[in-house]
């Protein structure tokens, strides 16, 4: 079953490599997982996709998440209301007399295109993950050169104001 983790860090150098040593370590493979600054100067959200056998094996991993010295706060965010947005590039063959066929294809989707050669049109689209694998087989049989997907970023909706995440310093091994 897929799992959305949205797991909130400390940005430090080498958290990231411990969190996939963490997964790598355990056997669990992770689907895709982006990471970027938050709001909060100096801590990192990373969201984290995830297949797991059973709600056993996502508890075992919320909680080795949570040993982790850096980690702040981990939420499961699979059943909660959430946006979620992946960002794929494209490029794809297209001949000069099929662009205005390719532009219309990709006009639902709210894609763009943001580069053009003579051989090939690069296609930019933001969504949900389903919609991006729409897109992508609908490209399919116009020859796909290139293909690159950010992963899932995702946090929940609005609604209740949750409260503030304590800011966490560390000194050696002493938590201030």
């Amino acid at each position: 079953m897929r799992r959305i983790l949205s797991v909130i860090v400390n940005d430090h150098l080498g958290v990231l490599n411990r969190i996939t040593g963490l997964f790598l370590r355990r056997g669990f493979n992770i689907e895709s997982i982006t990471v970027g600054k938050t709001e909060t100067e100096g801590l990192s959200r990373m969201t984290i996709v995830v297949n797991v056998e059973d709600e056993r094996t996502n508890e075992q991993i919320i909680k080795q998440l949570h040993k982790q010295i850096d980690v702040i706060k981990v939420i499961d965010i699979t059943n909660e209301p959430a946006v979620e947005r992946e960002l794929v590039m494209i490029k794809v063959l297209s001949p000069l007399q099929r662009r205005a066929e390719l532009t219309n294809l990709i006009e639902p989707f709210r894609a763009s295109i943001i580069d053009v050669t003579l051989e090939s049109v690069t296609i930019q689209a933001t969504g949900n993950p389903e919609k991006i694998e729409a897109l992508i087989e609908l490209l399919r049989p116009y020859g796909i050169k290139e293909l690159a997907r950010t992963g899932v970023t995702a946090f929940k909706r609005g609604g209740e104001r949750e409260r503030e995440v304590p800011r966490i310093k560390h000194d050696s091994l002493s938590l201030i």
